[in-house]
């Protein structure tokens, strides 16, 4: 009976799979074309900048890991509802099409698929975060840790 690979590692090949790519895989792909992904290490200055970093894990993994500070929390089945500015359930800091938006998920999986479907309703400089939460605090403990 063949393993099922663990959820905690999306984006990786199953190990009965021969080197052909899932189809979910090949949507990953897909969609991180064109994306300007961040590293963890560049988004205090992206936020600086004025990038809106929006926070999509699911409320346990945030009461598990802990909060972004800094973020603005959106739950992932809403995202595109409160980001279209054209949206009247938008968010207030959603006015313009050209706003820098940073989705953040747990290890940068859902975010580069949630980023694309931003671009799609014209959106066209959202992005996710390489790594997601998870190589953000990473890094964070690791800056913390030097300094």
């Amino acid at each position: 009976m063949a393993q099922s690979r663990s959820l905690s590692n999306p984006g990786r090949s199953h190990p009965d799979m021969a080197a052909a790519p899932s189809a979910v895989d090949a949507l990953l792909a897909e969609a991180r074309e064109g994306l300007d992904r961040v590293r963890p290490d560049d988004l205090a200055a992206e936020r600086a900048a004025g990038a809106l970093v929006v926070d999509m894990r699911p409320e346990s993994s945030r009461r598990l890991e802990g909060a972004m500070a800094g973020a603005v929390v959106i739950d992932r089945n809403v995202l595109e509802w409160r980001l279209d500015p054209t949206s009247p359930d938008r968010i207030p800091q959603a006015q313009r099409s050209d706003l820098r938006i940073i989705l953040v998920c747990n290890e940068g999986y859902a975010s580069s698929l949630a980023a694309q479907s931003l671009r799609r309703l014209g959106l066209m400089r959202a992005t996710d975060l390489v790594g997601g939460f998870r190589a953000w605090q990473q890094w964070a403990d690791g800056a913390r840790a030097q300094g």
